[in-house]
């Protein structure tokens, strides 16, 4: 079986200068392998995050000799040295006491078409509701990725005072009317707390409530509330045309919609925009008419039953989204040679937040078909700085040789999911609260913060945009494949990332695979069975992060 050779990386050191303002963020040791006198040794970093004027950078602090078993570092006239992994640390893969998790291939194939518009299973098709909506009918938007709550919907232009009087009996009784930002500013409507934003992006963000000035009495009843919300979808409408406060409360729809935050606000705004109508919706929670809790999904089900209400999921409608729009633009192609190969780098633009991502790209995609893929998540401390805690950087090296190897292949780097998308400084406190005993699962809930937040579709339209139509997808995250399906794409088998497993890494690995269902073993097929050699990346008990 050929074996592919290592290269020991070769980092450059540069000093950073930050200003007397920048602040810290969090600082924690990792240990790190170097080669000293010829030799490899041990010896432990000091890995500070600092923020400078609204950048977070790192900053490897290797002064004193509390950590390390040599005064000194030897560096070349450029400030480079070489650095390996401390090959003493490597545990026998197989070791972590655990079993191997049952896999089958048909659970990482999925069809090139359909799958953003097939509704999960007990939810109406988004087009199911954009008809209804168009009728002037309500529908039911669920939340079914936090805890479930569904919303009564309808588009803010059509609404009257039957419908407001059915939302108010069967809901919150706060009703709210979604808005983007333009039309606020209009109306002269300012956001409650000007912080809200700030303390928990995903709560709403409410504007000043209203009741519309003319035609009205106290403003509470359902006609009034009704006259309200149609002055705020009204295009004509002014500042004069509204009571402040009132029974009416606008909230700020994010430009990008769900796709930039999977929320009720942007849901229906998005809903009664794809429904060919101005961007202003009203809704309302549902509640349980027995106790005033929110309705569970089984009440809502039977709510949708009594009334022919179409009942969505956010999570269907971000699918549809994101199969029609456009999210990418490439900027810039260059020719890239690396220590792996000669590349090219193909450099994405999202455009919903400006972040800029790159993919790595080669041989000839041609047709598409059978294209060998790695989309991997940015992690700064493990594939610049080579940090043992996690295997990320093992990863990438191993991609970029198994699609060197196949001359065709494409690696998708996507920036901003640092610590499964809690950012660079949050990641060093977890680091802190591993050290005390708590796994990665347990660091980020202890800290508030989501278990892994990161999302797919950029990465699959960049796919999609590169030609590539089916894909063998190197990976053994569950997570990866469904938030790759659709978008034309097909992925028609998994190619498992198979790396050591450390002292170091194996309390986190094997968090991974119990609690987030990363998959053990492989299933390699085909011309790639021969490119992973067990001397040089351990057996099939490799595990992917």
């Amino acid at each position: 079986m050929p074996s592919i050779d290592c290269t020991p990386c070769v980092r450059p050191f540069s000093p950073l200068n930050l200003s007397s303002t920048s602040r810290i963020h969090g600082s924690l040791f990792v240990p790190r392998a170097l080669l000293l006198d010829g030799q490899r040794t041990r010896r432990w970093w000091r890995l500070t995050c600092f923020e400078a004027d609204g950048v977070s950078v790192n900053a490897d602090d290797a002064d004193g000799d509390l950590f390390t078993e040599h005064d000194k570092v030897n560096r070349n006239e450029n400030g480079t040295f070489s650095h390996s992994l401390d090959d003493s640390s490597a545990l026998p893969l197989g070791m972590l006491d655990a079993e191997i998790t049952p896999e089958t291939m048909d659970f990482f194939v999925s069809d090139a078409e359909g799958d953003p518009d097939r509704p999960t299973e007990g939810y109406s098709s988004i087009e199911q509701a954009l008809t209804a909506l168009r009728k002037g009918k309500f529908v039911i938007v669920v939340d079914d990725e936090n805890e479930v709550e569904g919303n009564l919907v309808m588009v803010a232009s059509m609404v009257n005072a039957q419908a407001m009087a059915f939302m108010v009996n069967h809901g919150s009784g706060i009703v709210s009317v979604g808005m983007k930002e333009e039309d606020l500013e209009r109306l002269r409507l300012p956001q409650m707390s000007s912080d809200d934003e700030f303390k928990d992006y995903s709560a709403p963000t409410f504007a000043i409530s209203v009741d519309a000035r003319f035609g009205t009495s106290t403003g509470v009843s359902a006609s009034d509330r009704a006259k309200t919300v149609l002055a705020l979808a009204s295009p004509d409408s002014k500042p004069n045309d509204f009571r402040r406060p009132g029974h009416v409360f606008p909230l700020k729809y994010r430009n990008g919609g769900v796709s930039r935050r999977a929320r009720h606000t942007e849901a229906s705004v998005d809903l009664v925009t794809l429904a060919g109508f101005r961007p202003a919706s009203v809704l309302s929670a549902v509640i349980d008419p027995e106790d005033g809790s929110m309705a569970s999904l089984s009440a809502l089900r039977k709510l949708a039953i009594v009334y022919d209400i179409s009942v969505v999921s956010i999570t269907d409608l971000i699918r549809y989204r994101r199969k029609r729009e456009k999210l990418v633009e490439r900027r810039a192609i260059s020719r890239l040679p690396t220590k792996w190969g000669v590349f090219q780098a193909h450099c994405y633009r999202s455009k919903l937040d400006g972040t800029e991502h790159i993919a790595i790209v080669q041989g000839n995609i041609g047709d598409g078909q059978d294209v060998l893929v790695r989309v991997h998540s940015e992690c700064l401390t493990g594939d610049v700085f080579g940090s043992a805690r996690c295997d990320c950087g093992n990863q990438l090296d191993l991609a970029m040789q198994l699609i060197e190897k196949a001359r065709r292949g494409v690696v998708v780097y996507l920036r901003g999911h640092e610590g499964r998308g809690i950012g660079l400084g949050h990641k060093l406190h977890a680091y802190n609260l591993q050290d005390l005993g708590h796994d990665t699962v347990e660091a980020n809930l202890e800290l508030g913060l989501a278990v892994d937040s990161r999302e797919y579709g950029i990465g699959a339209q960049i796919l999609r945009d590169l030609g590539v139509r089916s894909m063998r997808l190197m990976t053994n995250n569950p997570a990866k494949f469904t938030g790759l399906k659709g978008y034309g794409l097909a992925v028609v088998g998994r190619v498992p990332v198979l790396t050591p497993i450390t002292e170091e890494n194996k309390r986190y690995l094997e968090a991974k695979r119990t609690k987030m269902g990363h998959i053990y073993g492989s299933d390699i097929q085909g011309p790639l069975s021969g490119f992973v050699d067990p001397d040089t990346f351990g057996t099939e008990d490799g595990i992917d992060a």
